[in-house]
């Protein structure tokens, strides 16, 4: 990963993915997590803090969204 330019880093779909199109994919930067849907590439992306993301993720683990 380059760090002066995070548009360099790799984008990355879950193991969990089944092929199915209902994809998310992230992009680690230093500081913070970019995620976009993995059907619209070129599309928008969601940019958050890495706490921000370990908190989602957490809260996603423990299954307090429902239909997570």
């Amino acid at each position: 990963m380059n760090r002066k330019d995070p548009h360099s880093a790799q984008w990355r779909k879950s193991s969990y993915s089944n092929g199915n199109g209902n994809c998310v994919e992230v992009r680690l930067t230093p500081g913070t997590v970019a995620a976009r849907d993995s059907k619209v590439t070129r599309g928008p992306e969601v940019t958050v803090g890495g706490r921000t993301w370990s908190t989602f993720v957490r809260a996603l683990q423990d299954a307090q969204f429902p239909g997570a």
